[in-house]
This record gives structure tokens, sequence and C-alpha cells, in this order.
């Protein structure tokens, strides 16, 4: 099988490997499609604790081409999507509920091989059956998943005016929960106009123009929209200039959820003062969790749409292609290969 391969930070290769063969309780898996994010940029340059040599990819969806001895819930042909996080279970960790954090986990895509493959074997408990979902939506489980888990973390009031930065995948993927968990107003904050129609088409409220570069210039149309600030402000880029830009548009007793990933060595400056006087509440959110069945069923009723979303289709040996869209191409949305 061909597969993209890393056996350093910011040197790949798509390379001929042996097809992998399934063990007990595992499946391989032909790969359909497989998203590229952010996190595959972070990991180009040996962030997020990558395991050598690596296949990254870890929004995968596939189809079921052959199963190991005690596989009897999957059948050959089927589509699924994968649950790349497959945690041990007996952890301190897992038995606190925080599977994210198990300390032996086995990750698909950054410590385990991932889907910029043509095939892979995974778990068969990590597989998902989703063959009434039309494949470009099954592409968005992992995202959605991670996006849900965000939402558990974030727990927001009904009713709230919240504000999100951010346009791309991950930010039209809460902008949309967040409305339809109850909040009274959303706004999305992002550079690129075609972004923000497809933010307004998914329900955001209000939409604003903003440079991630120098996110100031938005302040005062920002602030005129919510003069004491935003219940919620989310971040959904991972840019220190926007995130910067959070703590000043929160209201007093308000909350700034940091969601977009930004760089292991970056930093910010924050004013403890300001956090403690004005009772402010900061939040992470880091993966999924328990999550994976609930995405796929707001995705299969339309709660949560991905029409458009799509943008950049590549092949395995576009793969610098695909990852120089996410970096730097401002009308991507999202980008997937096709192995």
């Amino acid at each position: 099988m061909k597969a993209i391969v890393y056996d350093r930070p910011l040197e790949y290769r798509c390379a001929e490997l042996p097809d992998p063969e399934p063990g007990p309780g595992e499946v391989r898996l032909r790969v359909r499609s497989a998203g590229v994010c952010g996190t595959d940029a972070h990991l180009h340059r040996g962030e997020f604790s990558p395991r050598y040599p690596l296949t990254p990819g870890h929004e995968i969806a596939g189809e079921v081409e052959s199963t190991g001895e005690g596989v009897a819930e999957l059948a050959v042909g089927q589509r699924v999507a994968v649950n790349n996080r497959v945690s041990c279970g007996g952890c301190a960790n897992c038995r606190r509920a925080k599977p994210a954090f198990c300390t032996r986990l086995r990750d698909h895509g950054v410590t385990r091989p991932g889907g910029f493959a043509e095939l892979i074997v995974v778990p068969a408990t990590a597989c998902h059956p989703a063959d009434d979902i039309p494949l470009d939506v099954v592409s968005f489980a992992e995202p959605v998943a991670c996006a849900m888990h965000g939402m558990d973390i974030l727990s927001p009031a009904p009713g709230g005016d919240v504000l999100v930065f951010g346009a791309g995948t991950t930010g039209l993927l809460l902008a949309q929960l967040l409305a339809g968990s109850g909040a009274g107003r959303v706004t999305v904050a992002a550079p690129t106009e075609a972004k923000l129609r497809l933010a307004r088409d998914f329900g955001a409220d209000e939409t604003v123009v903003m440079d991630r570069r120098d996110p100031s210039a938005a302040r005062t149309a920002l602030r005129s929209l919510a003069p004491d600030g935003f219940d919620t402000v989310v971040d959904a880029t991972g840019a220190l200039p926007v995130i910067e830009e959070c703590l000043p548009l929160t209201r007093d007793g308000g909350t700034v959820f940091l969601y977009g990933m930004a760089g292991e060595r970056e930093r910010i400056e924050l004013s403890p003062h300001e956090i403690f006087s004005r009772e402010l509440t900061v939040r992470g959110s880091f993966t999924q969790a328990f999550s994976f069945d609930r995405a796929l069923r707001v995705l299969r009723t339309g709660r949560v749409r991905t029409d458009g979303m799509i943008t950049h289709r590549f092949g395995l040996g576009s793969f610098g292609a695909a990852l120089d869209a996410v970096r730097d191409d401002r009308s991507c949305v999202k980008a997937v290969i096709h192995p």
C-alpha cells in the first residue's frame, strides 16, 4: 500500500509499505477519506508528541476490507467513521472518565499509523457504522466529536451572547452547536467573506470581518454589538493576536474558551488581576471523549451541516499541497485526502 511517512519533523515521503493485517479484535479499512486539519500542520513541525515513523491522518472514514478473529459486529464493505483515540480503560485517568488523558493512549495519526494511507488497521471497537451517511459528511465525524466535547466542557447557559473567532471547520461547527444549544445570539468574526457567508447560512446571527494578524481593527464593530462584552468568547483560530482580543471582549463574569490550537511554545500575556477582579473563567478543550456517537447523530439529522465545507481535495501524492492549503489558503475551509 501507499502511505505518507514521516521519519522526523518537516520530512515526509509517499512510501510503498506492506499491507497491514488485522489481529484479533481488529479490522483493516480501506481509507476513503481522511481530513487534513491544523493538528497535521503542527505534527509536520514535530509538535503534539508524534511517534516516528509516523503516518498522520486522524480524521478517518473508510470501508471494512477484512476482519480479525473475534470481530462479529462489522461486515466487509461496511462504511465506518474511526475514533482515532483508543484509550486503555484501566489507568487512573480512564477510571475517572478522562480518556483523552489516558496514560497508555493509542492515537492513530499521532502515535500509531493514521489515515493518510490506502489501508489502516484499527480496533473494531473504534469503528462507528455510517453506511447511511454520505462519505463527505462522514469525513466530519472526528471534528464534530471534538466540537461536541468542547460543548461538554463549555456547558453554555441558554440565552447567552456568544462570539466565535474563526470560520474554519471548527469555528463553523462550534457556531452551529452553540446556536443549537440555545444561545441567544451567535456572532462569528473571521477574515474571509466566503466563510462568513457559510456561517450565516449555518445560522450565525451576526458576522464581522476580522484580520487574524490585526484583529484589533474589528474591535469597534464587535464592541458596538456587545457594549458590555459577550457572555462567552470562543477562539477557534489558535492565532495569538486573536487570543489576546478575547479577554477585553468578554463581559464581567464571562467565559473565554480556548479551542483553537496554538503552537506548543507560543505564549501570550494575561493579567491575573483582570481575571481575578472581573471574575472571568478561562477554559480549554482538548480532542474528544464519549462524543463520537453523538457527533454522528447530529450529522445524520442535519442538526450540524457540512455542505459546502469541503473546498479542497487531494490524493496522497499531493500531500504537500494539502498542508499548504490548510496553512496558507484563506479559501480553504476543509481539505480532505482521498487515498
